[in-house]
């Protein structure tokens, strides 16, 4: 049953692997869970080969938000694009909204996961929120999820992936995402924004930033960032985001495809990265 594998949604997360890569992986709750749940004579096994195996069962079984997840940045940003050229986000906040995943190059599109366990109960107001943050929406559901999601998105911008039970995203079963400025909002943009990203904006675009005492600063930040023509604010806040989550290629190539999503956006040091490749090879309880 669904929720005996809810466990999987915990261990695949950054708390989770970092922990096992900063003490022993034996003394992981979670992972010690994970293994006595999914995996039978795990002995002299090696834990990039059980990690495997769970990935295996969920692509069957349990495709949950990080499979879907994970899948988009191996096919999209990496079968697709390149991470030289493309940036990958993930739990943005917009508005009240959290977006799943966020692939930005020439435009950004926000991608919605909807898998199959999930309902569309949000999704009005998740679309809502995307829409004053960024131009390009699509969600990406599966096979049965799809004729639902035909029926609510026919008449709008926004897009449909599906995740066929192959694992791909369907060629057939889509609908790409149309541009939609319409309920850009400079206030939305600006929340999505770091300090300093904002502050190179402003320097940009008035070569200087605002004077006035610390109490106030954020708040004529925002005041000018408002004063910016919306697309043009749009456009120069793209550029600050897309230099974010800067990884090597070489480092992400030594990531199992299993594991990529959640080092990409662990960002790992060369320590992180080294403890990884002992970790992997290193056989189960040792």
């Amino acid at each position: 049953m669904p929720e005996n594998n809810l466990i999987l949604n915990r261990f695949f997360t950054q708390n989770v692997f970092l922990d096992m890569l900063r003490s022993s992986s034996s003394n992981n709750v979670t992972y010690g869970a994970v293994i006595k749940r999914f995996i039978n004579d795990p002995e002299n096994l090696e834990n990039g080969t059980l990690i495997s195996e769970i990935y295996h069962f969920m692509s069957k079984s349990y495709r949950n938000e990080y499979f879907y997840q994970n899948t988009l940045l191996n096919k999209l940003l990496l079968g697709r694009h390149s991470i030289n050229t493309t940036t990958a986000l993930t739990q943005i906040p917009i508005s009240k909204s959290k977006a799943d995943f966020i692939l930005i190059n020439g435009k950004a599109v926000v991608y919605e996961i909807k898998t199959e366990l999930d309902t569309f109960d949000r999704l009005e107001t998740q679309l809502r929120d995307y829409y004053k943050g960024f131009n390009h929406v699509c969600v990406v559901t599966s096979e049965g999820q799809y004729e639902r999601a035909r029926t609510i998105l026919d008449d709008t911008p926004v897009g449909i992936y599906v995740l066929t039970s192959k694992n791909t995203i369907s060629a057939k079963l889509r609908k790409e995402p149309v541009e939609n400025n319409s309920s850009l909002d400079h206030t939305t943009i600006f929340k999505i924004l770091h300090k300093q990203e904002f502050e190179r904006i402003l320097l940009e675009y008035y070569g200087k930033l605002p004077e006035t005492s610390q109490a106030f600063y954020y708040g004529e930040c925002l005041n000018q960032f408002s004063n910016i023509p919306i697309l043009d604010a749009y456009a120069m806040s793209l550029k600050q985001l897309k230099c974010r989550n800067r990884i090597e290629t070489s480092t992400l190539a030594q990531i199992p495809y299993e594991l990529k999503s959640l080092f990409y956006f662990a960002n790992p040091s060369k320590s992180e990265m080294e403890k990884l490749r002992e970790f992997l090879k290193q056989k189960y309880g040792g």
